[in-house]
């Protein structure tokens, strides 16, 4: 019994460690993938502006790691998870993509982010 409090605390306190590693690491320009998009990351949140390239679909994908919702209310989970935009045709615009559209209550920070080229 007491062995796996003990295991139960050390795994809560990486987990934390690892949340604040994120948060401090957590803002900054992510690399983009087509080259002709320019991507960022925030905290919470990433956005790309890519120029007209002829056509192609892209969809920004984010890359979260937290607490969020996981299947039916009131169903949560923590760990990471993947958010895309919807599929966008490159004009210049800039799109968005957030951690905190995965459930009411969410808490969760963004890892990574990038641009990918959509394949339904």
């Amino acid at each position: 019994m007491r062995r796996s409090s003990s295991v139960t605390a050390q795994i809560a306190a990486v987990a934390i460690s690892g949340f604040g590693l994120a948060a401090i690491a957590g803002a900054g320009t992510a690399q983009a993938a087509p080259q002709d998009c320019a991507v960022s990351k925030g905290l919470f949140d990433a956005s790309a502006v890519c120029q007209p390239d002829g056509g192609s679909n892209y969809v920004l994908h984010l890359d979260c790691v937290g607490f969020y919702a996981s299947g039916p209310f009131p169903l949560y989970s923590i760990g990471q998870y993947k958010v895309l935009s919807y599929p966008f045709t490159p004009s210049g615009q800039r799109t968005t993509a957030a951690c905190t559209g995965m459930g009411p209550g969410v808490v969760a920070i963004a890892t990574n982010a990038f641009v990918e080229i959509y394949n339904p």
